[in-house]
């Protein structure tokens, strides 16, 4: 089992930067990929970006030279740099762990409670 437990949401005006972190216990040598997900009222739930072990990284059109994932594995962490923070960017973020991949993409099973982050003048 892996447990996740974010940190780092909030509220930050449009133009604005946030930074999430994803602290990761537990079977953490299981971990072959990190990813965040999001997920906005009324809208269903969007893959932001996702880091494979081997360095590959995969981020939403949406978000793609805004937002930065990267894992610490010493420290058992993962982040998300949010830069030039859009009131669409608004939504309940969340921290996923995948064991397996499968041609080549993460099957996340691991899941955060996840932190709200809030982009609003």
């Amino acid at each position: 089992q892996v447990q996740l437990v974010e940190s780092g949401g909030g509220l930050v005006q449009p133009g604005g930067s946030l930074r999430l972190s994803c602290a990761a216990s537990g079977s953490i040598f299981s971990i072959n990929a990190m990813g965040w997900y999001r997920q906005a009222p009324g809208k269903q739930r969007e893959l932001v970006a996702a880091q494979t072990s081997g360095g590959n990284t995969n981020y939403a059109d949406s978000v793609k030279g805004r937002f930065t994932i990267s894992r610490d594995t010493a420290k058992n962490t993962g982040d998300l740099q949010m830069n030039s923070l859009k009131p669409e960017d608004t939504a309940v973020y969340y921290c996923v762990a995948a064991r397996r991949l499968r041609f080549g993409a993460p099957i996340f099973d691991y899941w955060g409670q996840g932190t709200q982050v809030t982009v609003s003048s």
